[in-house]
């Protein structure tokens, strides 16, 4: 399963909104402004997230997006699945050897529960280690 540019920005605006919490409404242009992405793409992206009910928007001088929820509660399968579609890395067919079948369904379980055991609040609020190594494999 490869997450393509719409998945990937629409994880940034919603962490951006998770981030500005309780702030009032965020625009569009500032995000886009913070993370140097097209105002016009992720005007593309937060209509689908509207529509699922993740943002509402609120018109004026001073409108923009916000959660409709808390952070906590909205997961990354949630922001993925609206910007993405069904999660499915491997389509599993009926009529593939059951060794096969098994693994295709394994992996799919595996990448639904990363996804949906990850709150935005998670996302937003991660600390990581900047000393992680990058391993780079020859073959």
């Amino acid at each position: 399963m490869k997450i393509s540019t719409k998945g990937r920005y629409g994880l940034t605006i919603m962490m951006a909104l998770a981030k500005k919490s309780g702030e009032g409404p965020i625009s569009l242009k500032s995000i886009a402004k913070d993370h140097q992405l097209s105002e016009h793409y992720l005007e593309q992206l937060i209509a689908p997230l509207r529509n699922a009910m993740l943002v509402k928007s609120v018109r004026g001088a001073y409108g923009g997006y916000m959660l409709t929820k808390d952070a906590a509660d909205i997961t990354a399968g949630d922001i993925i699945r609206v910007l993405e579609g069904p999660i499915s890395p491997v389509e599993v067919l009926d009529d593939e050897e059951p060794a096969k079948r098994d693994l295709w369904i394994k992996i799919r379980d595996a990448v639904k529960d990363v996804l949906d055991n990850t709150s935005l609040q998670e996302l937003a609020s991660y600390k990581g280690d900047e000393d992680h190594e990058y391993y780079m494999f020859y073959i």
